[in-house]
């Protein structure tokens, strides 16, 4: 196996998880080199055996996690992979056909990046208003243009901290090479990293920040390649203002943390009280009681607070 596709998938809706599965069936990659791992996740809903028949792709398995969360899915699946190159797909992803033979592509020619990813497209469930267009790259959608885009070590010459490169993979879509997520294993086992990404019905994130981080501290680049796309599927609750309230909220917590982890903080800690300060202040700033946008604002505040306080 060159390659390993891994799927985490919790109470997936059965939908969208079949026309993910599908997208990989459809992969241009001859069927010799690749598998596709299909982590259950502490699932309480999960598809029988026969939903599996005619939408499986090649070289298929389930593999059980049962601790719950989107990081122990994933190092379940890297723990499972075979090949030396592995995929990150989200149960709501629909790979273009030639991502797989892309991705192996890149992989050759960049030899120094250990990380790369690149378009996620929305196919929206339903129109979304237009008020919640500011709100989109919470939803793991990203177009960067059609230009490669490629990181160059993690601390530039003479900065005063490590910079996270904005243009990263995301997780939805992210290609490792077994070296690169052999080191975000290395570092979450030594450093005592106790991040978390979705787990449940928590909005926790930027699970895949610290993949990016914790690789590219060993010396690995990172990279945006507009040949890889993939469409992300979104169901029309997820454009909910009070959902991207909470998404908001936990993905700015949790990036304030991971930036915190990895020496790429430009803001300094704050103390419980100063943060409660401050999230007191934003309520007035952004007006929050005035519109769904304004209260979606201040909840990214707050998270963005909230994140600075020092976990004990």
């Amino acid at each position: 196996m060159r390659l390993s596709v891994i799927v985490p998938t919790h109470n997936p809706h059965p939908g969208r998880l079949r026309r993910t599965l599908l997208g990989l069936r459809a992969q241009t990659l001859p069927t010799a080199g690749w598998e596709t791992i299909l982590v259950n996740n502490a699932s309480t809903a999960f598809p029988p055996e026969p939903f599996f028949a005619d939408c499986a792709p090649p070289n298929f398995r389930v593999v059980p996690e049962p601790a719950l969360g989107l990081t122990a899915a994933r190092q379940c699946g890297f723990l499972a992979a075979r090949g030396e190159f592995a995929v990150l797909v989200d149960d709501d992803n629909v790979l273009a056909p030639d991502y797989l033979a892309q991705t192996l592509a890149l992989f050759a020619t960049h030899p120094r990046v250990g990380a790369l990813g690149g378009k996620s497209l929305p196919e929206f469930e339903s129109p979304p208003a237009a008020w919640t267009h500011e709100f989109h790259g919470l939803l793991a959608l990203r177009d960067l243009g059609d230009q490669p885009l490629l990181s160059h070590g993690l601390r530039p010459a003479g900065a005063p901290r490590n910079e996270y490169p904005m243009f990263a993979p995301l997780g939805a879509g992210m290609a490792l090479r077994r070296a690169a997520w052999t080191a975000w294993f290395d570092s979450r086992r030594t450093g005592g990293s106790t991040l978390s990404d979705r787990r449940g019905t928590e909005l926790t994130s930027s699970g895949d920040n610290d993949i990016v981080l914790a690789l590219m501290r060993t010396g690995w680049e990172v990279g945006y390649f507009p040949a890889l796309s993939l469409t992300h599927l979104i169901p029309a609750s997820r454009l909910d203002a009070d959902y991207l309230a909470r998404l908001n909220r936990g993905i700015q917590k949790s990036w304030q943390q991971v930036l915190a982890l990895h020496d790429a903080s430009p803001w300094p800690p704050l103390s419980p009280t100063g943060a409660a300060l401050r999230r007191a202040r934003a309520w007035f700033t952004h007006r929050a009681w005035s519109s769904p946008v304004a209260r979606i604002r201040w909840q990214g505040a707050c998270g963005h607070f909230d994140g600075r306080v020092p976990s004990r």
